[in-house]
């Protein structure tokens, strides 16, 4: 542990119950606008700045600029409606490794596709908006998301870590696995409790697989 210094999380499917708000409102939106998305096509785009996401997926429509606008308006009025209706929930044992690893001096950073509005309503009902954690970064804290590292890198400045390699990355999709190796992690760690399965986690760039963050304690105990 003495050589840990700071733990990023994802949020949705890592840290937060995924119970497919995303994908639905994802859908949902596109389908508003006349667009169609493929479940191959939203499964490759989970884990991505969700602005992003809408960018590429209409960028050979006339004027993308401004249909990206209206499908994001959508799909984020779609998504605070499903979670106002169904709530939010933690993961099981999220919050106690939170506590668990900041009471060791380790600070502990999440990192979300999200925008900043979003993920500050996310964290108000999950009651994280006091001190929970020690930074959040989000989708338009950053110029590139994931795969790009600058989530996590723009988490590390915001924590005060020195050293990449006294970081480890946490998350539940293959392009929250390949930031953290872009951003050169010492522990990668796939959890199996959101958007992709041990198949795609596997061919992913990884340090550990573990059923879900619940698990972490005992995964630092056994290094």
């Amino acid at each position: 542990m003495k050589e840990l210094a700071l733990v990023v999380f994802d949020m949705a499917g890592t840290v937060v119950k995924d119970r497919g708000e995303v994908p639905a409102s994802f859908t949902s939106a596109l389908e508003a606008h006349g667009l169609s998305v493929s479940p191959e096509e939203l499964a490759a785009v989970r884990g991505s700045s969700k602005r992003e996401a809408i960018r590429q997926l209409v960028a050979d429509r006339p004027e993308p600029a401004i249909l990206a606008g209206r499908v994001y308006a959508s799909f984020r009025e779609r998504l605070m409606e499903r979670f106002r209706e169904k709530g939010v929930e933690a993961i099981e044992g999220a919050e106690a490794v939170f506590a668990w690893l900041r009471s060791r001096g380790v600070g502990v950073a999440l990192n979300t596709g999200f925008e900043r509005d979003v993920t500050e309503a996310l964290l108000r009902a999950l009651k994280w908006d006091q001190r929970v954690v020690d930074a959040v970064v989000c989708g338009d804290d950053v110029r590139q998301g994931r795969p790009a590292p600058y989530l996590i890198f723009h988490a590390i400045e915001a924590v005060g870590a020195a050293d990449v390699r006294a970081v480890a990355n946490v998350g539940d999709t293959l392009l929250d696995l390949m930031a953290g190796a872009n951003a050169g992690v010492r522990w990668n760690v796939g959890v199996l409790s959101g958007a992709h399965g041990r198949r795609v986690l596997e061919r992913a760039p990884h340090t550990h697989l573990i059923t879900s963050v619940a698990s972490l304690p005992d995964l630092w105990r056994n290094l």
